[in-house]
């Protein structure tokens, strides 16, 4: 590289979202019947990662899932290989967007879901990823870097989805074209997610990648 190259930046994605699509007016209305909104215009690209913050709670499924379906966006999400094979729950999870995460991969979880999303761009299929990076309830030192790994080597927006209890709002509305510089990209999450209060705030972990 030049030593006088100036840094990639991340940068936020503006303009008209490319691709539309139209949510559940029922979902809508059962969010509304308890103060609930969410807040959508589409996706900057058929692909892409959704990091889901913060994740302070169960309410955050049962919030997460009705509004996906208000927003009608069929998000991806990773769970563990052994809820596949129970009866009942199994296709349950399936059905939902669930990912069977095999530990035993050679390759790796990230590897993994890097190629299934390349070769759903080569192909022209949807493939949104939702992650909630912090991987716990409880508070922990930062995010785990998984979904942004799988992010930076597929080169996809990366989707900034909050469960907002003070507003009582979901917001999938900011999308970021991450460096790659973690420093860099981290700094621009924390800025676009300020404000963001979860079900308990004090479990909140900090915008960090884990050291």
């Amino acid at each position: 590289m030049n030593a006088n190259a100036s840094p990639t930046l991340p940068a936020v994605i503006e303009g008209p979202r490319s691709v539309r699509i139209e949510g559940s007016r029922i979902a809508r209305a059962l969010l509304g019947l308890f103060g609930w909104r969410v807040e959508f215009d589409g996706l900057p690209a058929p692909q892409g990662v959704v990091m889901v913050y913060p994740h302070t709670s169960n309410w955050d499924f049962v919030v997460g899932i009705v509004a996906k379906w208000a927003m009608g966006v069929p998000v991806r999400f990773w769970a563990k290989d052994s809820l596949f094979r129970l009866p009942v729950f199994g296709p349950w999870v399936r059905w939902l967007g669930g990912i069977a995460v095999n530990r035993a991969s050679r390759n790796g979880l990230v590897a993994d879901t890097a190629e299934q999303i390349a070769q759903a761009v080569e192909r022209g299929e949807f493939f949104w990823l939702a992650v909630t990076p912090e991987g716990t309830r409880s508070r922990t030192e930062g995010w785990r870097s998984g979904a942004y790994q799988v992010a930076r080597q597929t080169g996809v927006p990366v989707g900034l989805a909050m469960l907002d209890f003070g507003r009582k709002c979901v917001s999938l509305a900011r999308f970021v074209a991450i460096s790659g510089e973690p420093d860099a990209d981290f700094a621009m999450f924390s800025r676009e997610l300020a404000g963001c209060r979860g079900k308990r705030p004090e479990m909140a972990s900090p915008i960090r990648l884990r050291a």
